[in-house]
């Protein structure tokens, strides 16, 4: 049984979504204070009756939004123990044929939040430091068809994090990054909605289908845990094997 997580303090940020739903869920179970953030405050608040939990709106693209997040937190809690940015987008485009906008706001909602997450908690955390979580994917680190802009996006998360890991670590502060393959949540609806594009995707996964939110999310929740003390500038895929073996029908 997991040990308890009461009095710790998490920020999730993109917390109504799958993922971010999910990894809510998780440490709410554990006697966790969390406050969520996300830019829909109807969905904010929906999230938040679930779990009596704090919210703050927030922009993936809005330093000064991410920033007064952690204030909030510190404010309500006194305390901050951890973060995940659960912030991202899905474009799936051949380079040709991605706009300058389109590049843009991937950059921004994936890479852009992210950093100023880092400069967010570097000073939030307490003496015995803390630990941040970011969400990359199984594309920065093995090339996939038509995601050029994505991948490159979380792709300089994973160096970030890792950089940041370094910078961070004589205060005991923590970076380390969960890196899925296909997973099923709202997010990803467009592609398990459709029946071809699910069955194509399913056979790419050598594990023969695609995740769920929780299986995610507690790669997240490990990551977290006061217990891992001992880990910062990791990532772990949770992929279904395809970041790293090939399946059986790969030639």
């Amino acid at each position: 049984m997991s040990a308890s997580l009461n009095n710790r303090v998490f920020i999730i940020y993109g917390a109504y979504g799958g993922i971010g739903r999910a990894v809510g869920r998780r440490l709410a179970e554990r006697g966790a204070r969390l406050m969520g953030a996300g830019r829909n405050k109807a969905a904010l608040q929906e999230w938040a009756s679930a779990w009596e939990a704090e919210t703050a709106v927030a922009e993936a693209n809005d330093s000064a939004s991410i920033n007064a997040v952690v204030e909030k937190a510190l404010s309500v809690y006194g305390r901050l123990d951890g973060v995940v940015n659960c912030f991202g987008t899905m474009l799936l485009k051949p380079a040709h044929l991605t706009s300058d906008e389109e590049w843009d706001e991937t950059l921004a909602v994936n890479l852009t939040s992210a950093f100023s997450i880092t400069r967010a908690v570097a000073r939030a955390f307490p003496q015995e430091g803390g630990s941040v979580v970011f969400l990359s994917t199984v594309a920065a680190r093995v090339g996939l068809p038509n995601h050029e802009a994505i991948a490159a996006a979380k792709a300089g998360l994973i160096g970030l994090a890792q950089s940041a890991a370094a910078t961070y670590a004589p205060k005991q502060i923590r970076f380390n990054v969960v890196a899925p393959g296909l997973t099923r949540t709202p997010l990803a609806a467009k592609i398990t909605a459709n029946e071809v594009a699910l069955q194509a995707s399913v056979k790419m996964h050598p594990l023969g289908r695609i995740g769920e939110a929780d299986e995610v999310a507690s790669a997240v929740e490990w990551f977290l845990d006061p217990m891992q003390s001992w880990v910062t500038g990791q990532v772990l895929g949770v992929d279904g094997g395809l970041g790293s073996i090939k399946s059986r029908g790969s030639k």
